[in-house]
């Protein structure tokens, strides 16, 4: 069965640090080119960062750059994201997402190519 799995949210102080990880089931990374999303109350989801299926290359939202890293492991089927200097205009729902890829080399950084999503992570960044 086709599935996305999240998960590593949670609340975390301004500056800290979480990882997640986005569990894919039935889904062949090399295939696909995986986006991390998120959505905060009021807002419309907007993309955080994604990998190719080659995984050689990667996109970052500017207001991440530096501070986040996207990363996979093709033998656990996993890519992760690696959310580093934490402020609460991070605080959202995270969610990973599945494109299959027509270019092995360029990943989609807005949600619509992405046919398959995963359930959602919390993270709250707050004092």
């Amino acid at each position: 069965q086709l599935r996305l799995v999240e998960s590593g949210g949670g609340l975390v102080q301004p500056g800290g640090s979480l990882r997640l990880s986005c569990a894919a089931s039935a889904l062949a990374l090399n295939d696909n080119a995986i986006g991390w999303f998120r959505q905060a109350p009021g807002k419309e989801r907007e993309g955080v960062s994604c990998i190719s299926s080659s995984g050689g290359s990667t996109n970052y939202a500017d207001s991440v750059k530096g501070r986040f890293t996207i990363s996979r492991d093709t033998a656990k089927n996993t890519v992760y994201l690696q959310m580093n200097s934490l402020t609460p205009e991070d605080t959202a729902i995270y969610y990973c997402a599945a494109m299959r890829s027509r270019s092995r080399s360029v990943c989609a950084d807005f949600p619509g190519p992405y046919d398959l999503w995963g359930q959602g992570t919390q993270v709250t960044v707050s004092s």
